[in-house]
């Protein structure tokens, strides 16, 4: 019964009409997401360390929450730690990220990196209102090079069992 209880709350936001959790993929050998609602996707172009690379992006918003992934590809895989750790360092920095916490992320398939982490932290929007963000960041080796993967969600206030269901749904192929 306790375990039932436990449960409920996230059966009920997987179940609930406001998050209508679908599969998201960038093509077949990157890795799968799952997102609460239709993804707008997009790519720009961005410098990672020294090179530039194309970041692909999918995310969505519902039930309050801004849901968003983030692809890039980098050819020297020995950079991937770096990329990780300032990838990490501009988003945390773009929210004037506070009070955060981190924690290793390796799911299934990830190299094993220092800087494979899941955060959470408390910042600002633009407009300055507050903001919760849970965010993981996590590389896999793809031929010579490697695949960077971001996941975050940002909301007014945001419940460890959303991002919980959120980033257990990344898949790597």
């Amino acid at each position: 019964m306790r375990l039932l209880l436990l449960a409920l709350p996230l059966w009920l936001a997987a179940c609930s009409p406001t998050f209508d959790w679908r599969e998201v993929r960038f093509d077949p050998a990157t890795p799968l997401a799952l997102l609460p609602c239709k993804p707008d996707r997009g790519t720009r172009e961005v410098v990672m360390g020294q090179a530039p690379v194309t970041l692909q992006m999918a995310g969505c918003e519902t039930g309050g929450a801004t849901f968003a992934v983030m692809l890039a590809r980098l050819d020297d895989a020995k950079v991937a730690g770096a990329a990780l750790a300032g990838w990490k360092q501009a988003t945390l920095a773009n929210m004037h990220a506070g009070a955060v916490a981190e924690a290793p992320f390796q799911p299934p398939g990830s190299l094993p990196l220092r800087e494979s982490l899941r955060v959470t932290a408390r910042g600002q929007r633009p407009d300055g209102r507050a903001v919760q963000a849970q965010a993981v960041w996590l590389a896999q080796a793809s031929g010579s090079g490697v695949q960077l993967v971001h996941a975050v969600v940002y909301a007014d206030t945001l419940s460890s069992e959303l991002a919980d269901t959120f980033f257990s749904g990344l898949r790597l192929p």
